[in-house]
């Protein structure tokens, strides 16, 4: 395939990265998955403005990886807290994938601050890339790409 002869505009991690592309978008993902669901949570933890906050919390929903569920607090007004969806949810394995390589690449001298464990065993989550037919690819040497269906020539 030349790669250069098709619109990169359709590609799908530029979609992607469009609803998940932004530092803030991540670490709130990363809450999410954490289990920190609450509005002054996630701003207090993160350290995030306000306006950044609801700005993504905003994008994430529109996009379907978060759902904003009504809450009450006993005397308080109705809030929301954010849930990951099952849009949400897929995007599991790019997070350990993410951590994973901050643990190989980015830790500081005393190792890594936390560790995703297999609630089974015990042993660390790891993130494999396979084909259809169960092969580990262990590098990009080991695929290529094929325009697919929805590829456009420029």
């Amino acid at each position: 395939m030349d790669w250069l002869s098709y619109d990169s505009a359709v590609c799908s991690i530029r979609r992607t990265l469009d609803v998940v592309g932004e530092r803030w978008s991540l670490l709130i993902l990363r809450e999410a998955f954490n289990g920190v669901r609450r509005f002054d949570q996630m701003r207090d933890h993160l350290g995030v403005s306000d306006a950044v906050l609801s700005a993504r919390l905003r994008r994430l929903v529109e996009a379907g990886v978060l759902e904003a569920v009504p809450y009450q607090e006993p005397g308080s007004r109705t809030r929301n807290e954010y849930r990951l969806t099952s849009r949400g949810h897929d995007l599991y394995p790019v997070m350990i994938a993410l951590l994973n390589w901050g643990d190989e690449h980015r830790a500081g001298s005393d190792g890594p601050p936390l560790e995703v464990v297999h609630d089974g065993c015990g042993e660390p989550a790891r993130v494999e890339v396979r084909c259809a037919a169960g092969h580990v690819l262990d590098s990009a040497r080991e695929s290529r790409v094929s325009p697919g269906p929805g590829a456009r020539l420029r």
